[in-house]
């Protein structure tokens, strides 16, 4: 984006000095110029700042969406483990976002999606990894603090991944996210099947377990390419 004093656009010189005042700078009558503050970029979050542990109680997100997408219609509701920094109606937000997505599944007939606050078929929890933990390994799935999974309950999703992201994906946190959302929903319409990279340079399919590694493939949060193509690979 160019600069406003570029391309021919003229500017007034100041009256007490004679010389144009600086770019972002303001000016009252017989008073010296001043500048904004300067300021900082927030500084990036670190699994230091996602808290390990939580009371294990959740906030449901009191919601009420409008069906997405074809099939059979699956109902789901949002939870946020209570004392974490993460709003659940926020959270409901983009996960309704997520699903009702042109690459996603209830866009090319894999199901019809509603978020609601109550009588929901399956319920996506975020939880911390010490929650996510125990949620996890009650149906036999060890998480180990890092993992999100999907159980008989519905998905639960590991806070730092929420928030973090993932080392090996190539975007920020909240593309991430979408993975997140896309996989663990995968396993809730029936693809119990982790998928493997296609090949050097494919798009790695959203069922694979792309936080254990690329294997040569690149990040991708998404079911399907732009042109409504199933991204697959091998079965593992």
């Amino acid at each position: 984006q160019q600069d406003g004093a570029k391309g021919g656009a003229s500017r007034t010189a100041s009256p007490e000095t004679g010389t144009e005042p600086e770019p972002g700078t303001t000016r009252s009558p017989g008073k010296p110029a001043t500048k904004p503050t300067p300021t900082t970029s927030p500084t990036p979050m670190t699994s230091a700042d996602v808290p390990v542990s939580g009371p294990g109680t959740f906030t449901t997100a009191q919601a009420q969406g409008d069906p997405v997408g074809s099939g059979p219609l699956r109902r789901y509701s949002v939870q946020v483990e209570k004392g974490v920094d993460v709003s659940a109606a926020d959270a409901a937000g983009e996960i309704e976002k997520i699903l009702a997505h042109p690459q996603g599944w209830a866009a090319h007939d894999r199901g019809r999606f509603q978020l609601v606050s109550s009588g929901a078929d399956f319920v996506i929890r975020i939880a911390t990894p010490a929650t996510a933990d125990r949620l996890c390994l009650a149906h036999g799935l060890n998480t180990r603090g890092e993992l999100n999974c999907e159980t008989v309950d519905g998905v639960v999703v590991n806070l730092r991944r929420w928030l973090l992201g993932s080392p090996q994906f190539d975007g920020e946190p909240a593309e991430y996210r979408h993975l997140i959302i896309n996989h663990e929903v995968g396993h809730e319409i029936g693809l119990r099947q982790h998928l493997g990279c296609g090949g050097p340079g494919e798009l790695a399919p959203v069922m694979m377990q792309q936080i254990k590694g690329l294997d040569g493939c690149r990040s991708n949060a998404w079911p399907y390419d732009k042109d409504g193509t199933y991204i697959e690979g091998p079965g593992l």
